[in-house]
């Protein structure tokens, strides 16, 4: 692992190939144990292979690997090698699978990491059976670490998958919720997405034996970072581009989802706001006018404006945390860059 990389320009991604050595081994070991069916599945949804098996060239496509990142960068800024923290690594990137799986299913998102999803390609059982799978594997992980804390570090996956659960739910709620707060949208995006980021940070300190100040700081610095990211993506999910996020873009407009532009722009004042509720209250599916006519509704009404000012307060509050965990000089630049990255991405 590089200790020494410059700092990455905002919105750019950080070099993260040390990640991938350190995790690609224990985390095709933990596929591996699958059944075949669900194997098959899981490697296909990571880009190792097709979907009939053949492996692919360029065997990656499985994301940046942010969340493993931010598990073996968190053990190393307390003072630990990343490598007592890889169990937590392959754990949480395992979960991130299960959930974007289900995600998929949950949305009816055909595209994921510019592929077909696994459910359009596999059908619908078989995404959900190899989640569940995934989750499974994940907690294997976990509990086989030859390093000590495991009981704790078990505690803190589930006491994230609880929260992670509870989020998810929320969200799909929101879609037959007349009127979504703000606040409300925020307390959701903390357990949909940032109790996993903030497990992964915590998992890095567990396993390293710090402190359980130190690993507060993590975890309250991943939890805050998750909720910035969320917003992020939101603002990416209406004015993104397909070609780059590997989602289809405008999908949750034409879903009528509660995005957090959505729902800023829903409580605000003005015509492009009522006309935009409107549009959500009507009782026939959006059409592709309809679609593009929300998104500058959204933007007209202040919805991108508020989604971005919330990212940047998160990600303020995130680097604050980070700080209350002592980490290391580098390490901290290192988690800082990732931070920056993951929330200042061009659309």
């Amino acid at each position: 692992m590089s200790q020494t990389t410059d700092p990455a320009p905002a919105g750019v991604f950080p070099r993260l190939d040390w990640v991938e050595a350190e995790l690609a081994p224990a985390l095709r070991a933990a596929v591996a144990t699958l059944p075949a069916a669900e194997r098959l599945v899981a490697g296909y949804h990571r880009g190792w292979c097709e979907a009939d098996g053949t492996p692919r060239a360029a065997a990656s496509g499985g994301g940046k690997a942010v969340r493993p990142a931010l598990t073996l960068l968190s053990a190393v800024a307390v003072g630990a090698a990343p490598s007592v923290a890889v169990p937590g690594a392959v754990a949480v990137e395992l979960v991130h699978d299960f959930t974007l799986l289900h995600d998929d299913v949950i949305d009816g998102d055909a595209l994921r990491r510019h592929r077909p999803a696994a459910w359009s390609r596999f059908g619908t059982p078989a995404a959900v059976l190899t989640g569940d799978a995934l989750l499974v594997a994940a907690l294997r992980a976990l509990a086989e670490a030859p390093v000590g804390g495991t009981g704790s570090a078990v505690c803190e996956l589930v006491g994230a998958l609880r929260e992670l659960v509870e989020g998810q739910s929320r969200d799909v709620a929101f879609e037959r919720t007349p009127e979504v707060s703000v606040a409300d949208y925020l307390a959701m995006a903390a357990g949909k997405t940032g109790a996993l980021f903030g497990c992964a940070c915590a998992l890095g300190g567990v396993l390293a034996g710090a402190g359980a100040d130190r690993v507060a700081g993590l975890r309250e610095f991943g939890r805050r970072l998750g909720v910035a990211f969320q917003c992020a993506d939101d603002v990416l999910g209406i004015w993104g581009r397909t070609a780059r996020s590997g989602k289809p873009v405008g999908a949750d407009l034409a879903a009528r989802k509660k995005s957090l532009p959505v729902v800023a722009a829903l409580a605000a004042p003005g015509g492009s706001a009522a006309r935009l509720r409107e549009l959500y209250r009507a009782p026939h599916p959006p059409t592709e006018a309809d679609v593009e006519l929300a998104g500058r509704l959204v933007a007209e009404a202040g919805g991108r404006r508020a989604a971005e000012a919330e990212a940047q307060r998160h990600l303020t509050a995130a680097l604050r945390s980070l700080e209350r965990a002592h980490p290391s000089h580098d390490a901290a630049r290192q988690l800082r860059d990732i931070a920056l990255a993951m929330t200042r991405r061009d659309s």
